[in-house]
């Protein structure tokens, strides 16, 4: 939206659904005027890396970029997500992967967030997220990071259903030379990268290499589902109390060439030797580790001149994705369901999958007012291979169906495809959508969009948008928009087999959600922005759960969920070098079968800052983070679980074109006891999933 500098955070109720940067609503001399009393130019790219102006496209967005991150001391993606306004970073109870919750909207695995690279879509087939093994994202070689909080799907389909994040990784011009960083601290942490950006011959390249090593914070789990589980057989194998496992290695790596209007991307990430937290099944396991990779590469090209008045964009990409266990998970300890598994029950669900996406977008002003879009692409998303390892099979039928058994062997072996927990499968989408952008006044724009989405597995599903950006004033900008948005159900939904947990559902739909939104930002005064946006959705069709007539539990388009809330935004900068800003999001959302509270997501999250200069060189920063009001699911008689807020202190060195920068980071200063709500009713991890307590960091970066 307005921007006090183009240095400061971006803190907008606006982004683009409009994937063309070409045409803007007002003349270019009504641009500058603008610019000079707000500030620099905000912007926000689109799939093939673009950027279009902030101010008058038609959704709620932030934008955060590297400097940003760096005022911040963030070294770490789900810190810099945690202080977006609407945006809490919860933990799944399998092996803590990350959540990240937009406006209350919760799912076990996180599938109603879509991330994109680049553009393009970091989702996986087997449960719909990032990976069961994403093993989090450093921020040393991200640009910026765009995020849409509300429905997307008129224009990036599947998944952009609570809001999208789009990562733009830094380009030769955002490196400009040679960088060599190290960073070192608590739970035995060390990380060291390599980034250079620079010109050869025609070609401007930027490169980036990253690997790292964590023990994690290892917290005590007082208890887990194998305790339960105790109670019931009478037994006393639990190895809880005990520590989480949350080690892993990382390896980053990332190449992006420009040559004229051609633009390209390859990235490599390795989460290797990785611990499962409290455990795959919620039951300690000191064994079992994971290993996750993944390679992305994507062609672009942008503003072909077909005439006068069209433009033609072309994109392609490419993503192969495996996630391996090289040693096999303790899903539950030895001598586990009264004696029958004398080692452990063992298991390694393993899947290798590999994505393609072509897509074509043209555009045309010719109509005066009028900035057209017409977009198709095609997608092919292949989970071409699984494997299982394990000691155990699952009883299909009788009194006890579901429960886990030994195989006659005994032993862990690799099982038929038709006895392990998913075959491989193929899914093919085919989609259009056309959009159009008019300012039928100087100062009024409609932004309407629909786009039809084709599965070969799931049918088919079309979801409009509309906004409607009214410029009331010089320093105030309103909108109104709608929009629905779906998200298409997970292969482990649709096809799961052999699970002593669920089945799959071939017959399931997509989830829908339909929201409405008002927003406003005002330039109260030239050092004061303000933000403010209103939300209400209903969701239908929701994927959850349910237990069949033969007592196995299956999943079905049972939920309906509906909720509403406000997300307030403010930035004031005081004095040069001084800038104090903060957000407040509340939400309510209520599950419509119980009528109680949806659960998990905190009603309110409150997020304050404070950057500026202490001394000649130095600059300090401290953030408060307070999330409150998280309610339990329904069925979970669990007292609300508890309220926390954490104090984290910056202190960095300048900035240097050429020469040494150090940066010390102190974290959850006094120590806070950080918990994420673990799944209801909360016998598998009754105390919930403990966060990281104090820790430091330092950090010294090197540039030529």
């Amino acid at each position: 939206m307005f921007k006090l500098s183009c240095k400061t955070r971006t803190l907008t109720t606006s982004a683009g659904l409009l994937a063309a940067c070409h045409a803007t609503a007002l003349a270019a001399s009504e641009e500058e005027e603008l610019a000079a009393v707000f500030g620099g130019k905000a912007s926000i790219s689109i799939a093939t890396g673009s950027r279009q102006p902030l101010r008058r496209a038609p959704a709620v967005a932030t934008v955060i970029t590297a400097e940003d991150m760096a005022a911040m001391g963030a070294t770490e993606l789900d810190r810099v997500l945690e202080s977006v306004p609407g945006i809490h970073v919860g933990r799944s109870n399998q092996a803590n992967g990350t959540l990240y919750l937009i406006r209350g909207i919760y799912g076990e695995f996180n599938p109603q967030t879509l991330m994109l690279q680049n553009g393009v879509p970091m989702t996986t087939l087997f449960v719909g997220n990032r990976g069961n093994l994403w093993g989090g994202l450093a921020v040393e070689n991200i640009a910026r990071i765009e995020i849409i909080r509300g429905p997307g799907s008129a224009l990036y389909g599947a998944d952009a259903y609570s809001g999208v994040i789009n990562i733009v990784t830094k380009s030769a011009g955002d490196v400009g030379g040679l960088e060599f960083g190290v960073r070192a601290g608590s739970f035995s942490s060390r990380d060291g990268w390599l980034q250079y950006g620079g010109a050869a011959g025609p070609l401007r390249v930027a490169a980036y290499l990253r690997t790292g090593h964590t023990d994690g914070p290892g917290r005590l789990i007082e208890a887990d589902n194998q305790s339960s589980l105790d109670k019931v057989f009478g037994t006393s194998i639990s190895l809880a109390p005990g520590h989480s496992y949350d080690q892993v290695d990382a390896v980053d790596a990332g190449l992006g060439v420009d040559w004229g209007e051609w633009r390209l991307h390859a990235g490599y990430k390795l989460r290797d030797n990785m611990g499962l937290a409290a455990g795959v099944a919620s039951a300690l396991d000191p064994v079992g580790v994971g290993r996750s990779q993944r390679f992305v590469v994507d062609l672009s090209r942008a503003d072909i001149a077909l005439g006068a008045s069209w433009k033609l964009g072309l994109a392609a990409s490419y993503m192969h994705y495996t996630q391996e266990f090289p040693v096999p998970l303790q899903l539950f300890p030895p001598g586990a369901f009264g004696g029958a598994f004398p080692l452990g029950m063992i298991g390694a669900p393993e899947t290798w999958e590999r994505q393609t996406r072509i897509s074509a977008v043209g555009t045309y002003d010719g109509l005066a007012g009028n900035l057209l879009r017409i977009g198709m692409g095609h997608d092919d998303l292949n989970l071409y291979r699984t494997r299982e390892l394990k000691n155990f099979s699952v009883l299909q039928s009788g009194p006890f169906i579901g429960l886990p058994v030994p195989l006659p062997s005994g032993r862990v072996e690799e099982v038929a495809i038709g006895d392990s927990f998913l075959a491989p499968h193929r899914r093919k989408v085919d989609y259009a959508y056309l959009q159009d952008e008019w300012t039928f006044r100087r100062d009024w724009t409609l932004t309407a969009g629909v786009r039809h989405d084709r599965y070969s597995d799931v049918g088919s599903t079309t979801n409009p948008r509309i906004a409607l950006v009214w410029d009331s004033t010089l320093d105030l900008t309103t909108k109104l928009l709608y929009g629905r948005a779906f998200r298409a159900p997970s292969y482990t939904e649709l096809y799961s087999i052999n699970n002593p947990v669920i089945r799959g559902n071939p017959a399931l739909k997509p989830e829908k959600i339909q929201t409405l939104e008002a927003a406003f930002a005002w330039q109260a005064k030239e050092n004061v922005q303000l933000n403010l946006s209103l939300f209400r959705y209903g969701m239908r069709d929701v994927i959850r759960t349910t237990q069949s007539s033969d007592g196995s539990a299956q999943f079905n388009n049972t939920g309906r969920q509906h909720g509403h809330g406000l997300e307030l935004e403010a930035q004031w900068q005081p004095a040069r070098g001084l800038r104090l800003s903060g957000n407040y999001a509340w939400q309510r959302s209520v599950d419509e079968a119980s009528g109680q509270d949806a659960g998990y997501a905190p009603r309110h999250h409150l997020w304050l800052s404070a950057d500026g200069s202490i001394a000649a060189g130095w600059q300090a920063s401290a953030q408060v983070n307070h999330v409150a009001g998280r309610q339990r699911a329904a069925g979970d008689a669990r007292p609300p679980i508890a309220d926390y807020t954490t104090l984290d202190l910056h202190l960095r060195s300048a900035a240097l074109s050429r020469g040494w920068q150090l940066v010390l980071s102190l974290r959850n200063l006094f120590n806070a006891d950080v918990r994420e709500p673990s799944l209801a009713p909360g016998q598998s991890l009754p105390n919930d999933l403990p966060g990281a307590r104090r820790n430091l960091s330092l950090q010294a970066v090197y540039r030529l």
